[in-house]
This record gives structure tokens, C-alpha cells and sequence, in this order.
């Protein structure tokens, strides 16, 4: 079980959703987790529950992620936080655009470059990316998330290649809808935004949940160390991502 090879793990986006699962199973599997959230109070409530050592700060801080993170041999690393915005590059901001590339690809490179190194030295280590259906597919509206997230796609591929040699596993998981709270934070994160986008986009659907995509992840770790389970979609069964849309012109 490689699972008893790994000492130390490190999570980010650990206040919510899949990160906080993540770093609850990694405990539970014996592993000291540091978690990376930018929310205090969850931190706190999160190393209460779990023994977890929090981490409280903004990931698009490269100098204050080296500072917390540099010195540490990090043997499992997640990279589970992610933002979205609403909207098509037609509709989107300056800032929408920054924060995603910012949240859901730098951090995950800076982060990859400063732990990689030590893995390599001690020739063991996982990266776990989280990704999504949108990086492996086209669909309408999230543009810049679906390009960030298909660089996640290429760079977990690459990692693979920087790494030939050392018993460095690297997977990518790209699930399809998750009850999180992501569509709540894009509609505002108010009480009644976190109705409608239950209302919207889970009430009446079998979305996957966060513990389908952490156990997807426990299974991916704890294979036998020769096996490297690179790239797992996850999907709900009544979810697909196909589907050919052709629009008419009649002048």
C-alpha cells in the first residue's frame, strides 16, 4: 500500500468542497496534511476536526506560498483549489480572467515547482491534479476556465515527462458536475445564491459528490507504486459531455 510510503501531504483549496474532503481522508489514512485555505476560521475548524496543520493565505502570493511551503518534504501533493466565473470570453473582465489563470494554473505551477524538487531528491512522491471535464472538452460559457484547466491537462502530462526516472506519480482527475460550493460563489455566495444554484444545477440531478471524487483519488494513490493512474474522468452516469450544436444562418 503506497499509502504507507508518504509521510506529509499538502492540500490547497482546503476549506470547501473536494479539498476539505481530501485533507479529512488523508488524515484518516495517517499522513500529517498541511492545508492551504484563505479562510481562517474554516482552517481552524478544519485542523480541529482533522489534526490538519492550516495554512491561511491567498495562493496568487507566490512569496508567501514559498515562505509557508518551501522548506517542507511534501510527499503527496493536491492541488484542488479552483475559481470559475460566469460567462464566455465576450462577457468577461480583466480581474475574471486574472483570478482564474492566477487560482487554477500558476498557483498549480509554483506549486508543482517548489515541491517537485524534493520528490525527485527523495525519489518518491504524487501530484494529484484537480481538474475538470472542461479541460478534455469543449462547451459553452467558462472560457477561461476551460483554458486553464486544459493547461492543467498538458502539465500534468509534462510533469510525467521532467520526472522519467524517479518513482514520481502524477494523476489527473477531471470530474463532471460535483456539489460544491462553486456555482454559489459565481452567483455572489449570499444565502439566496447559495438556493438558486442548488435550485439550478443540483435539485433534481445525481451529481457526483465530493467523497465520489476523493474515493476516485484514495484508489489512484493507494495502487501498487509501479501503477500511475495519469488521467480518471469522472462522470455522473446521466452526464455527458457530448453533443453536436450547429447554428442555422438564414441571411
Amino acid at each position: 500500500m503506497p499509502f504507507s510510503d508518504y509521510q506529509t501531504a499538502l492540500v490547497t483549496g482546503a476549506t470547501s468542497g473536494i479539498g476539505a474532503a481530501t485533507v479529512a481522508r488523508l488524515a484518516e489514512r495517517g499522513l500529517t496534511v498541511h492545508a492551504i485555505g484563505r479562510n481562517k476560521e474554516r482552517l481552524a475548524d478544519l485542523a480541529s476536526q482533522t489534526g490538519a496543520i492550516p495554512h491561511a493565505l491567498d495562493l496568487a502570493d507566490t512569496d508567501s506560498l514559498e515562505a509557508a511551503i518551501g522548506g517542507l518534504p511534501i510527499d503527496v501533493l493536491v492541488n484542488s483549489a479552483g475559481v470559475s466565473r460566469m460567462g464566455n470570453i465576450l462577457s468577461s473582465s480583466r480581474s475574471d480572467i486574472d483570478a482564474m489563470v492566477d487560482i487554477n494554473l500558476t498557483a498549480v505551477l509554483q506549486l508543482v515547482r517548489v515541491v517537485l524538487p524534493g520528490m525527485v531528491e527523495r525519489d518518491l512522491g504524487h501530484i494529484v491534479n484537480v481538474s475538470s471535464i472542461a479541460g478534455l472538452y469543449n462547451f459553452f460559457g467558462h472560457t477561461a476556465y476551460h483554458a486553464t484547466k486544459a493547461a492543467v491537462h498538458q502539465l500534468s502530462r509534462q510533469i510525467r515527462n521532467d520526472t522519467l526516472g524517479h518513482r514520481i506519480r502524477v494523476t489527473e482527475l477531471c470530474p463532471g458536475r460535483v456539489e460544491t460550493e462553486i456555482f454559489a460563489r459565481n452567483l455572489g455566495g449570499s444565502p439566496a445564491a447559495i438556493e438558486e444554484a442548488w435550485n439550478t444545477y443540483y435539485e433534481g440531478f445525481e451529481s457526483l459528490t465530493t467523497d465520489d471524487v476523493v474515493n476516485t483519488m484514495d484508489f489512484a494513490i493507494a495502487s501498487p507504486r509501479h501503477v500511475n493512474l495519469g488521467l480518471i474522468e469522472i462522470m455522473p452516469t446521466f452526464q455527458v459531455p457530448g453533443g453536436l450544436t450547429f447554428d442555422r444562418r438564414t441571411n
